[in-house]
């Protein structure tokens, strides 16, 4: 299931929490033999217009920085006009049937294609979606139209100090599934007093902390759950089964158990796990990409560290890579005049292939999924890219469905501290019940 289906990410999923890339951008899939070479646009003239109503609005000064730049190069005026946080949606609606409308917008799922699919021009054979490095992260309508193509994403999984591994007896490949990631744990935190470091970081479980299980590591059930019936995920379900919360227990028992920290005392809080793991206090650590910044400022390098996949057990789960996922969704306004759509074009197709554009871009995104963007410093976007170069499938970031967030995970949070401090069976059920009756209900509460 390479094929994103548009799933909001878990930036939505809280990370307004923190941000919801690689040395590389995603490792390109080789050529069919009988598809033709995508030709790069012809030499810009002045002719058209680029306007790019933009989504991200901490990128604003270094998107108006590249529309200046084009302009520079090429004579075509590019203005780029930010939307305030929140209010995307309410912009484009203004803005799209304006005689001077957007001709570079964001449609960021399938929601947002079945709203304005008809908008959008089929970038089907463009030279900017030939330029893709994976072939993840592209949105279509009902008919098959490729509707929008993601231009940055985020990722997150199970960080891994690989020098501590290597101190520990293991190579960074060892660990291919859950049963190579428990026989690690359980051996690590066997000899922490001889090893010096424990398997995982403390999992508190306060508002600080909470959301790296209750809304990411909650992401491997729904997952698996939405891989055997996709076509119930293409919008927020009304309700879950919950097929896969066993194997959510025993990736969560995992890592609460081999700790340092006793899982009694997580309700309280006020762990700080970064520095536990840049400390060199333990092996594992949950977290995402935008966590690099925080580590790297403690004194770690890129090559120090890797980021696995989270591993629970389920079968095939060799061949499953990072959480992954973007809102962030170029599409093309085919209402637009045809020189304005071409310019537009060929402006996109600048920004992922010229080196210095494409520097600029990925300063402010992150990583940019294209063969040619230039590569980003942050090394979990780099293993990202290993899983997708092995052929692996990108777990999809489906969390961002939960329903009235807020809500159904502090119920979630409630009944995890109680399990924590008692783990039965009959504790491990209110669990269960938390989140998969909590999503019917919280869904309810929010449609009716």
């Amino acid at each position: 299931m390479k094929k994103l289906i548009a799933l909001l990410l878990a930036l939505a999923m809280v990370l307004s929490l923190a941000a919801c890339g690689a040395s590389d951008a995603p490792a390109a899939e080789a050529p069919k033999a009988d598809a033709p070479a995508a030709e790069a646009p012809a030499e810009k003239k002045a002719e058209g217009s680029v306007y790019w109503l933009n989504f991200k609005p901490e990128s604003d000064e270094a998107l108006k920085e590249l529309g200046a730049m084009y302009e520079a190069e090429t004579g075509v005026p590019v203005k780029v006009v930010t939307a305030a946080s929140g209010t995307y949606e309410q912009t484009l609606t203004a803005q799209i049937d304006k005689s001077d409308a957007p001709t570079l917008i964001v449609v960021g799922n399938q929601a947002a294609v079945n709203n304005w699919g008809d908008y959008c021009y089929d970038l089907t054979g463009t030279p900017v979606a030939e330029e893709r490095s994976t072939d993840a992260y592209m949105l279509y309508d009902a008919d098959g139209k490729l509707c929008s193509l993601g231009y940055c994403y985020e990722c997150y999984g199970i960080i891994c100090n690989v020098e501590l591994l290597e101190k520990a007896g293991y190579t960074k490949d060892y660990i291919t599934n859950f049963a190579t990631l428990k026989e690690v744990a359980e051996d690590v935190h066997a000899r922490a007093a001889e090893l010096g470091f424990d398997a995982f970081t403390s999992a508190g479980m306060d508002g600080s902390s909470s959301w790296r299980y209750t809304g990411h590591l909650i992401n491997a059930a729904y997952y698996w759950e939405s891989v055997a019936n996709p076509d119930a995920w293409v919008t927020c379900p009304p309700s879950i089964e919950g097929t896969y919360m066993d194997n959510f227990k025993q990736l969560y028992d995992l890592m609460v158990v081999n700790c340092a920290t006793p899982r009694a005392d997580l309700a309280n809080g006020g762990f700080d796990a970064g520095a536990e793991f840049a400390n060199g206090e333990a092996l594992f650590y949950v977290n995402g990409n935008w966590e690099w910044s925080n580590l790297e400022s403690k004194g770690m390098t890129a090559d120090q560290v890797h980021m696995y996949p989270y591993y629970c057990g389920v079968e095939g789960e060799e061949k499953i890579g990072l959480n992954a996922g973007t809102e962030n969704y170029w599409a093309v306004n085919a209402e637009a005049d045809e020189e304005d759509i071409q310019a537009t074009l060929d402006f996109m197709y600048w920004v992922v292939t010229d080196p210095e554009a494409s520097a600029i871009a990925v300063g402010t995104f992150g990583t940019m999924p294209y063969k040619q963007a230039v590569a980003s410093p942050n090394p979990f976007y780099g293993s990202a890219n290993e899983y997708l170069a092995a052929g692996c499938d990108i777990m999809e970031c489906v969390n961002g469905f939960q329903p009235n967030v807020d809500a159904y995970r502090a119920t979630a949070v409630s009944a995890m501290n109680e399990y924590n401090a008692d783990p039965s069976d009959a504790n491990w059920e209110k669990v269960v019940t938390a989140f998969v009756d909590g999503w019917a209900v919280q869904y309810a509460a929010v449609n009716g």
